[in-house]
């Protein structure tokens, strides 16, 4: 909104200083501050507000050292940070953007659905919360409004430049004479050359315009396995969290660079215009995450629930199939992904071991992976920082793929 506000005062009335919420760096700058503040400043409030309600976490005893000790914590937190997120986003982003609009819908929905499944938990007494089947019924609307979105908005292309003009030309040219724009379902392919891959080549038999009948669910099953596996995630003190701003700043990266052309000409990778005002919903996510580690750090003072970790799920995903990068999600969001897996070979090896052999047996002495190391006897902090390291060197190698080919 207040883009619009300083473009309208730096158009009409020439305004000192208000041509700077042009630059999506500057706006990008303040949204980081904007949510880190928000954190910090009503995180404490939120607590106290939490405490008062009696709004605890119910803990289930599963033998865990520092286990029983977070029973009565304050949770539904995601509240702060998706507040933290959503005001920035509205203040300083061009709000009339389609992936704009795409991300808020986004964290409000799978907010929702996270509140619900914490409110059953929280003042229903249901240990087990919304039922999954429920879960999943969200997840796979959201991904399909998602998918239909990106594949049918005239707005959502991928813009390349004419192979008549020259490098110096295009350069130079106005916008108009440089690029055309085209509706396509393409993708970036890591660490291969020609770095490009159409979902349409897998239908080659069937005309072009079905290609959403692989694209969009791809799109579902991305949008609910990345939202499922920050929930998962989620189970550490300081992890979920820690591990999405990681993830956060890497899609900042890419959101800057692909919606900038000189940078994407540069470094020869895919011009998806209106992107560059996504690396300010990311500055806000990242400082979100960030504020809200404040009081969710080891020992954690409130805990974001469902709430928080299927909205930043939810968020990472859209933002990786805006910014076609969704084929770098395995690297990008690697922790997600091994604790998922641990706990699907956990569970799969268990159910095998005990047809077979009449006993279940276990690979993991405890899943997700996170309370296996707790089972070894590694402090919950340890653990933590060497998550965070692990996705900070997960993040520097997806960046690294804007070279590496």
């Amino acid at each position: 909104m207040l883009y619009y506000l300083f473009k309208y005062l730096d158009e009409v009335f020439d305004v000192a200083g208000a041509g700077l919420f042009q630059y999506i760096t500057f706006r990008a700058i303040l949204a980081a501050i904007a949510s880190l503040l928000i954190s910090l400043i009503f995180g404490k409030k939120l607590i106290l507000f939490l405490q008062r309600k009696q709004i605890g976490e119910e803990v289930r005893n599963l033998g865990l050292q520092g286990q029983m000790e977070k029973r009565g914590t304050p949770t539904m937190g995601g509240i702060l940070i998706i507040a933290a997120i959503l005001i920035p986003t509205l203040l300083l982003a061009r709000v009339l953007n389609v992936y704009i609009i795409l991300l808020i819908v986004s964290i409000l929905w799978m907010g929702t659905i996270g509140f619900i499944d914490d409110y059953i938990k929280v003042f229903l007494k249901n240990k087990e919360g919304l039922k999954g089947r429920f879960k999943i019924i969200g997840q796979v609307t959201l991904g399909l409004i998602i998918g239909i979105t990106l594949y049918f908005h005239d707005k959502v292309v991928v813009r390349e430049f004419d192979e008549k003009i020259t490098h110096k030309q295009v350069l130079q040219a106005t916008q108009d004479q440089n690029y055309i724009d085209i509706k396509s379902t393409k993708t970036t392919i890591p660490f291969v050359k020609g770095n490009e891959l159409d979902y349409a080549d897998f239908l080659p038999v069937l005309p072009e315009d079905y290609s959403w009948l692989i694209y969009i669910p791809v799109v579902i099953f991305i949008v609910t396995a990345v939202s499922n596996g920050a929930n998962i995630t989620d189970g550490l003190d300081g992890l979920a969290a820690g591990v999405s701003a990681i993830i956060g700043v890497a899609l900042g990266v890419f959101a800057y660079i692909s919606g900038n052309v000189v940078f994407a000409d540069y470094l020869n990778i895919m011009y998806i215009p209106f992107t560059g005002e996504l690396a300010i919903f990311c500055m806000a996510f990242v400082g979100a995450c960030i504020g809200f580690l404040w009081y969710n750090s080891y020992p954690a003072q409130v805990f974001m629930g469902d709430t928080g970790s299927l909205t930043l799920g939810a968020a990472i995903a859209v933002l990786a199939l805006i910014l076609r990068k969704e084929l770098l999600i395995p690297v990008l969001c690697g922790i997600f992904l091994i604790e998922n897996l641990s706990v699907i070979v956990q569970v799969a090896y268990f159910k095998y071991t005990k047809q077979k052999y009449g006993e279940g047996k276990r690979i993991f002495l405890m899943s997700p992976l996170h309370h296996h190391f707790q089972k070894k006897g590694i402090p919950e902090p340890k653990i933590v920082t060497r998550f965070w390291i692990v996705g900070i060197l997960l993040a520097i190698l997806c960046i690294a793929t804007l070279k590496i080919r």
